[in-house]
């Protein structure tokens, strides 16, 4: 799905601001809530999560239907125009209505989607815009969760994923047009490099044929100082660019490939897509990028901050890339869920590795059961995860890789943050998976991340996948407060998964939760000199087993989580900066460390 964009021959609205916004407090349908305007007084912003924009409980805690409401005026040049709303995320089903019409509804809480308002709004006129937002998970949504209702018909969500299940329009809503009669309706764009020559093989999907008379399909392909260096004729087709730079770590350089609709030799439509040539390879125990060594600096984050909850930010997002760049990180984990299309263009841009995530987390009972003491029950089964969830399951990865498979940062698709991989029905889960995602993407390599149960001699599925991802917490779960015992127990395992997969290995999460500001001469647990010692362990064990070949750290920040764990105080409290982005004492030792690491790959 193409992100819309404003060209010589596209239009773009957008209709961010503050809402009108009220709560369904019992049937959808018969409230109707996009039948008149919303009552109350209430406005909320979009984009924002709505839980902590209000002081009133009922609203931070309310599991079910939200309504946003707002006047949309469709511009009166769109007379040759099909246009549509579209609405980058909505947690985590929405249905859109325009007037009194249902027009649409999409179930995922991270990717976008489109409804069509051309026929039912003429240009110039204006219409009441109904967007409806339901937050519930279930045993076959991804991620999972399990709704449960009190003897008050009271609504209360259970899940499985440490983080707060934050809800509504936390992304852009825009109103976008295309021509009506010829339109770019897709590009898929994969580079390779032959020498000092760059290749763009490109795919192009419109709503016409090629043979319709007087119709055809140009490419131009420009570099950043607006020269044409390529050009080409078809839909479907490869460019090749003499002496091109090419995409680097830290090193970006973006071609725009063009593509146009030409109709009698006129262009009628056109759209471009900022394209960065390079190559991923997986080798023996190497990560390579345009054929070099890689090492993965960097961290597990989330989109999450005070007030907006997962509400993207420009501002926030601008400075947190400059805090990765001061630490010396290259990359970046986009756990547990796809994070928003500007996100991704600024690591394009900048320059930033990506390993890019489904909303795949939760798929574990046994962490239920480890945890908390309750009963063990089967995490692959007709009750939890079964054919339904898979099938959710498979439109999530569908619809990541057809959101961001151009993105030149993206390096790794992960499609799973720690199923249950050692409990029987684990690999007929994930097999089909795995093949649906190589399918959709034979160009880049496919990983999960593993949970720690899930060790060695127990997980079922990792001969499947090209990286070993690893999140490992000997030290704070395991070990707790004894981190020479941590540190045998780590290395004696990392040692197991070389030796019987012989595959490259990241750690994709390892952290302790540290309270900013606690100091202690005996290295307690929660303090910053327990988390820096811990840190400099975890460093060592990797620096001895050379096939690890990244470290993401878990986390970027301190972020919010469910408020009924009773271990989590305000939130989880392992981030290498405070949720308002203050560093620890760790910022300083992962600086100085990842800078060399940074160092040594430019010598490469």
């Amino acid at each position: 799905m193409l992100k819309p964009q404003a060209t010589s021959t596209r239009d773009l609205v957008n209709l961010d601001g503050t809402w009108r916004f009220a709560l369904v407090q019992s049937d959808l349908d018969s409230e109707a809530p996009w039948s008149k305007p919303l009552p109350g007084t209430l406005d909320a912003p979009v984009p924002a999560s709505y839980n902590d924009i209000f002081v009133d409980p009922a609203i931070h805690n309310h599991v079910g239907w939200v309504s946003y409401q707002r006047t949309v005026t469709v511009p009166r040049g769109w007379t040759q125009d099909r246009y549509f709303v579209r609405v980058s995320a909505a947690t985590h089903k929405g249905r859109v209505y325009i007037n009194d019409k249902f027009v649409t509804e999409h179930i995922g809480g991270y990717t976008p989607f489109d409804a069509e308002v051309t026929g039912l709004v003429k240009p110039g006129e204006s219409f009441r815009l109904t967007i409806t937002v339901n937050n519930e998970l279930t045993n076959t949504t991804i991620p999972p969760g399990i709704l449960e209702v009190n003897e008050k018909g009271k609504k209360s969500q259970r899940y499985f994923h440490d983080f707060y299940n934050y809800a509504g329009l936390a992304r852009s809503v825009w109103l976008y047009s295309v021509p009506a009669a010829e339109y770019v309706k897709d590009v898929t764009v994969v580079t390779d490099v032959e020498g000092k020559t760059g290749v763009i093989n490109y795919d192009i999907k419109t709503d016409v044929q090629e043979s319709t008379s007087g119709t055809s399909v140009h490419v131009v392909v420009l570099d950043e100082t607006d020269k044409i260096v390529a050009e080409a004729d078809g839909a479907k087709g490869a460019v090749k660019i003499d002496n091109a730079t090419l995409w680097q770590p830290g090193a970006a350089y973006l071609y725009q490939f063009r593509a146009e609709i030409r109709k009698d030799g006129k262009v009628v439509d056109t759209y471009s897509v900022a394209t960065g040539i390079r190559t991923i390879e997986v080798r023996g125990y190497e990560f390579l990028i345009n054929g070099k060594p890689f090492y993965f600096t960097g961290f597990g984050r989330h989109e999450d901050t005070a007030v907006r909850g997962k509400g993207h930010d420009s501002a926030y997002m601008v400075h947190d890339f400059q805090l990765m760049d001061w630490i010396g990180a290259n990359s970046f984990r986009t756990s547990h869920y796809p994070y928003a299309e500007e996100v991704m263009d600024f690591a394009d841009r900048h320059g930033v590795v990506v390993i890019d995530e489904t909303p795949a987390v939760g798929l574990n009972l046994f962490i239920e059961s480890g945890l908390f003491g309750k009963g063990a029950r089967a995490t692959w089964s007709d009750d939890f995860c079964n054919d339904q969830t898979r099938e959710a399951h498979a439109d999530s990865i569908r619809e990541l890789v057809a959101r961001d498979k151009n993105h030149a940062c993206v390096v790794l698709w992960s499609i799973s943050n720690e199923p249950s991989t050692s409990e029987k029905g684990a690999r007929e889960y994930f097999e089909p998976l795995v093949k649906l995602t190589r399918e959709l993407d034979p160009s880049r390599p496919v990983c999960f991340i593993n949970v720690m149960f899930a060790t060695f001699d127990k997980d079922l599925i990792t001969d499947l996948f090209d990286v070993i991802c690893l999140n490992r917490y000997y030290g704070w779960y395991a070990h707790t407060g004894d981190l020479e015992s941590a540190e045998t127990a780590f290395e004696t395992e990392l040692k197991g998964w070389v030796a019987k997969y012989k595959k490259p290995i990241v750690m994709t999460e390892y952290g302790a939760d540290t309270m900013s500001g606690m100091r202690s001469h005996y290295c307690t647990p929660w303090s910053e000199d327990y988390q820096v010692a811990y840190y400099n362990m975890c460093h060592r064990v990797h620096d001895r087993v050379p096939e690890v070949v990244g470290e993401q750290v878990w986390n970027f920040a301190d972020f919010q989580t469910a408020a009924n764990h009773i271990f989590r105080v305000d939130g989880n409290k392992k981030g290498i900066f405070t949720r308002d982005r203050k560093p620890k004492a760790i910022a300083a030792v992962l600086r100085e460390r990842w800078n060399a690491k940074l160092d040594e790959l430019a010598k490469l």
